[in-house]
């Protein structure tokens, strides 16, 4: 089972998170600010620490900057509260994986962690012929099909590996990008969901999801993917078959006032993570470019 560290001075939020990453089907252990957290980390090696920012002792900044530096593979994902979204960007900057925000922890946590878990998948046996590659092209066309994503992700992640494109942090966060765009253009491309029905906390965007996916247009628009690798850099290129959207309307995801908010969410991580982001004039093509470190 995989097991949760859950870092936070509050008592009652302490056991909110708990209860949450419970209902999600792990394991929560528990460290009341970033010093204690560490002690815990050396003694019981959990598979991710959950983190609120400000604490005691040592806050949610300094705990990723030290996590990151000493373990690496260790994903943290943040506990994003009022007051805090400018640490919290910062702390997505030093090396944490993903972010939720407190008041809406029952309604996303278990997204955050599919994504990080997908993206936490070790793949161990390297190749040679990264030695020998001077570019692979590779095309994948994506629709409704469960776990596909998932799938597609751990594929590509393994392709990386072999390339030995970087440590387990920068897969991990290259991953998490990943799956935020493969996702947008699922429900916000071809499924044309609007974020605003998850504000409610029902189960709306979901079940017009589940309809949607039945339904013509929708039902029959896929998401196209190629992905070029390189020894020194990766491009990938996602299009999806819907109408496309006003790039210029997108809030400004460096904001720290729209950090809480959940539109928008995808594109903040994919544009600390990566190093280049840039939409078509159509809205329903995004080309994301990460260079080797």
């Amino acid at each position: 089972m995989t097991t949760i560290l859950v870092v936070d001075d509050n008592t009652l939020d302490q056991q909110i998170a708990g209860a949450c990453v419970q209902e999600a089907g792990c394991e929560a252990i528990y460290a009341a600010h970033g010093l204690e957290a560490l002690e815990v980390v050396k003694r019981d090696k959990p598979d991710i620490v959950l983190t609120d920012l400000q604490m005691p002792e040592m806050d949610g900044l300094e705990l990723v900057g030290k996590l990151t530096k000493d373990n690496p593979q260790m994903p943290v994902i943040l506990m994003t509260a009022f007051g805090s979204e400018q640490i919290a960007v910062e702390a997505l900057q030093a090396g944490a994986a993903s972010y939720v925000p407190k008041k809406n922890l029952r309604r996303d946590l278990r997204h955050a962690l599919r994504g990080v878990l997908s993206a936490v998948a070790t793949i161990e046996q390297r190749d040679t012929v990264r030695n020998l590659l001077e570019e692979m092209h590779s095309q994948f066309v994506v629709g409704y099909e469960p776990n596909a994503p998932r799938a597609l992700i751990m594929y590509l992640r393994e392709e990386l590996d072999r390339l030995n494109f970087g440590d387990t942090s920068t897969l991990l966060r290259l991953s998490t990008a990943l799956m935020e765009a493969l996702a947008n253009a699922i429900d916000h491309g071809n499924l044309e969901l609007n974020s605003e029905l998850r504000e409610s906390g029902g189960q709306a965007y979901s079940e017009l999801g589940r309809q949607r996916v039945k339904q013509p247009p929708y039902s029959d628009r896929r998401v196209h993917v190629t992905a070029i690798l390189k020894p020194s850099e990766a491009k990938f290129v996602i299009l999806d078959e819907g109408p496309g959207f006003d790039t210029s309307s997108l809030p400004d995801p460096t904001d720290p006032e729209n950090l809480l908010k959940p539109s928008g969410r995808g594109i903040l991580l994919m544009r600390t993570f990566l190093n280049e982001v840039s939409f078509n004039e159509k809205g329903n093509e995004v080309t994301l470019l990460k260079n080797r470190v």
